[in-house]
């Protein structure tokens, strides 16, 4: 078993063990992905974008990212697991699609979409 597979399973065993799958339907599950989120950008507030980097590097405020970042992908995780969405083969099918819109002689250094 892969080592996202493991954490899969752990995540369905820690939800069994405390009866919150009647909690987690899609809208929940969808909801908890953009609140985490949501804390996530929280420790980036008032934040100058030229800071981003070295506030991401102070150690007590790394912890705290990393753990709001783990928020994130645990609900993310639970809530492809929920709708039976294979997160990793979905991100190689939107890459494709990534690749047909932004096409790197076009998109280098810019931020907006070609032909936008």
């Amino acid at each position: 078993m892969d080592h996202l597979q493991t954490v899969i399973k752990d995540l369905r065993k820690f939800v069994a063990e405390r009866e919150w799958s009647q909690f987690h339907d899609p809208k929940n599950l969808a909801m908890a992905v953009a609140s985490e989120a949501g804390e996530l950008l929280a420790e980036y507030r008032w934040i100058a974008n030229t800071d981003a980097d070295k506030l991401t590097k102070d150690p007590d405020r790394h912890a705290k990212i990393s753990a709001e970042a783990a928020d994130v992908g645990i609900a993310l995780l639970l809530f492809c697991d929920r709708i039976g969405v294979d997160l990793l083969d979905a991100i190689k099918r939107k890459m494709i699609t990534n690749s047909e819109n932004y096409p790197a002689d076009k998109s280098k250094g810019k931020a907006e979409r070609p032909g936008k």
